[in-house]
Order: structure tokens, then sequence, then C-alpha cells
């Protein structure tokens, strides 16, 4: 199934998609895509989608989940993404947060702080939790996943890598975490180890890549996780992006208000977002 939520940023209801792609209104069936809800998104199976109520038009898309504890992002996990920046590829996995107030819709601006001069993209497989998670093992991982989402990691390189200290305050930014359109559940993505995924910058493909060269792949990273904090129903991992990044251009590339940037993962959707400046 596709889960989607819509509606004004912080009163989004939760949908789910028809086979015509059309909307249903889930929100006389659950309260929203959080919690339990993504727990036992499977006895949603069992709902006539054609009696629920269709939703017109073509309304915001907001995040596909809500009630995010942790959104928990894996760094250099593509071994040509470390090398185009000029890093190798760590022994373990390099863990940073990103601020939940960064999550936004899909198709919700990229909004380029004041002071900011390398605004850059990252398209990312994102693995969302959907029963708690503590010590598990790899065989046991993807009982706790609730389903999968694209994200655009934005990042600030400036903010993220020349300002000391670590990752976070280059990644948290406002508008840096589009999540989404849907939240597709296991039973549709046959291999996450085999999905295409892409991004272009005003049309101009900059990122061209698979799933299939992570380093450290989903089931490694979830039980991974789980032995340093317990995972919570609605916590977002963001898994890393392939090569293609504005940072490993020569010369570097970066966003700029009134560019487009356009992202894709194969049967995940994919998000659109204008470049705008900070007010």
């Amino acid at each position: 199934m596709k889960f989607v939520r819509f509606g004004e940023r912080e009163n989004e209801k939760p949908g789910v998609l028809d086979a015509d792609g059309t909307i249903r209104d889930l929100s006389g069936k659950i309260d929203d895509l959080a919690g339990d809800v993504l727990t036992d998104l499977d006895t949603l199976k069992g709902v006539d989608l054609a009696a629920l109520p269709a939703v017109s038009g073509a309304p915001r898309l907001g995040p596909p989940v809500a009630g995010t504890g942790k959104f928990i992002c894996i760094g250099l996990n593509y071994a040509d993404h470390a090398a185009e920046s000029g890093l190798e590829v760590p022994p373990e996995p390099v863990i940073f947060m990103k601020a939940t107030s960064a999550i936004c819709g899909p198709n919700d601006p990229i909004i380029v702080p004041r002071t900011s001069e390398k605004t850059d993209w990252e398209v990312e497989l994102a693995v969302v939790i959907g029963k708690r998670a503590k010590y598990v093992s790899e065989d046991e991982a993807m009982a706790h996943v609730a389903g999968y989402a694209i994200t655009n990691d934005v990042s600030e390189r400036a903010f993220q890598a020349e300002r000391a200290g670590q990752w976070t305050k280059g990644k948290s930014c406002d508008n840096f975490g589009q999540i989404g359109p849907w939240l597709v559940t296991p039973d549709e993505v046959a291999d996450p180890q085999q999905l295409k995924m892409w991004l272009t910058v005003n049309g101009k493909t900059m990122q061209d890549g698979s799933t299939a060269t992570m380093v450290y792949g989903v089931k490694f990273l979830v039980s991974y996780l789980s032995q340093f904090m317990t995972l919570h129903p609605g916590d977002v991992i963001s898994t890393g992006t392939p090569p293609g990044v504005g940072l490993g251009m020569k010369p570097p590339q970066y966003l700029k208000p009134g560019d487009v940037v356009e992202v894709g993962i194969e049967g995940l959707g994919q998000q659109r977002q204008d470049v705008v400046a900070d007010d």
C-alpha cells in the first residue's frame, strides 16, 4: 500500500492511494500515520478503498509519517560518494541526527538559509520504523520496518564542514528534510537494495544511482542502530546518497533561489522542490 498525508502543514490528514492513484481519506479510520498505527498497518489492507472518501484536486502533500521522534542519517554510505567527497568509506556507519524541525512535505520548497552559499542536494532512501526495535538481529530487522520513502537530505556544506563541530547544523535548517510523497509498505518493494534513484536540478541529471551500491544495507542499519538506541514507530533512517552532489563537482555547484530540484526513487514516487531564499 501507498500511504500519504495531505493538507496544510501541521494539519495533515492520513490517506491512501487507490489503484487509480486517487487519494482516499483515511481520517475516518485512523487518527494519523503515527505511533501504534504504523505497527499495525497490515490491518488496513482489508479496508475497502472504494468506500473511503476520494480527495479532490491536488492537495499539498505532507511527510507521509507523523510523530517522528528521531531523524537518523547515515553518512558516506556509498563508496563512490565518499570518494567524490575526498573521504574514505568508514569501518562502521557514520551516524548523525537531522533535527525533526527540518521535516517537510515532498514538494515543499528548499529554503536557502541566510548567509548560505553552499546549499546542496542528496537523494536518499528513507526507512520508516513501524515496530519498536532494541538489540534486534539482522534476521529480525525487516519485521520492524513500516515502509520506505524518498528523502532529500538537503545540506549546507559550509555550515556542515567549515564551521567546526558536528554535521548537525549543516543538515537541520528549516525545510532541509523533504520526505515522501508516499510511505510504501514492504510488500510493494521487492528488494530495497535494488532501487534506482535519481535527482535533477533545472532538468539536468545530477545523481543517477542505485541502492545496490550501499555499503551498509537496510537490514544491517536497522540492526546496527538498535544496538545503540531504541528505535520507535515513526523514526526515520535516511540511508545515504549516491555520487553526484554539488560538493563533488568540479567546480562545486550549489543551489540558488529560482532553481528547481526533482527527486525520484523507483517505486517510491518523486518529489519537486522550488528553491527559495529565506526571508
